[in-house]
């Protein structure tokens, strides 16, 4: 997976992708996916559509836990690597794993940034970006469309 200097602008080689490990483990069809996912899910995972801020499930959850991709249950991020950055977004500042979320650059909406996608299936949770806390300096803001959180002492997720 392609590392994101700490602070500062995102170099090229930061964004460069690194095939062998973003190939995408779970495949599944468009009719799939749609059979499975809410249509908000679908949107946010499938069409890398955008939570609107502040009105996701899981941006203010505060519980121990784990993050696990909402489309295929892969294991995303800790609850303890989670913090308030006011983005309306959960924030994480590093993933579960290094192989865990794949990074790819994105130019849309006329903007550089760095996309942040499910190494296991492909779909879409948010963008990354150089404004995090320490330790890493980066903030993983995350869809609440594309997370499922399970809770550690319950055993249940949401």
């Amino acid at each position: 997976m392609p590392t994101i200097p700490t602070g500062g602008p995102l170099s090229d080689a930061a964004v460069q992708t690194d095939q062998k490990k973003t190939s995408a483990k779970v495949s599944k069809t468009d009719a799939e996916w749609r059979a499975q996912l809410t249509p908000e899910q679908y949107h946010v995972l499938r069409e890398k559509g955008t939570d609107r801020p502040f009105t996701g499930a899981l941006v203010n959850n505060h519980a121990d836990g784990f993050y696990h991709c909402a489309a295929c249950d892969a294991p995303l991020f800790k609850s303890a690597t989670k913090f308030e950055s006011g983005s309306g977004w959960p924030s994480f500042f590093e993933p579960v794993s290094k192989d865990a979320v794949a990074l790819h650059e994105d130019n849309t909406l006329g903007m550089r940034r760095v996309e942040a996608t499910c190494a296991s299936c492909g779909s879409h949770l948010g963008h990354v970006f150089p404004d995090g806390p320490n330790p890493t300096g980066q903030r993983y803001c995350i869809n609440s469309n594309s997370l499922k959180f399970e809770d550690k002492e319950a055993g249940n997720r949401k």
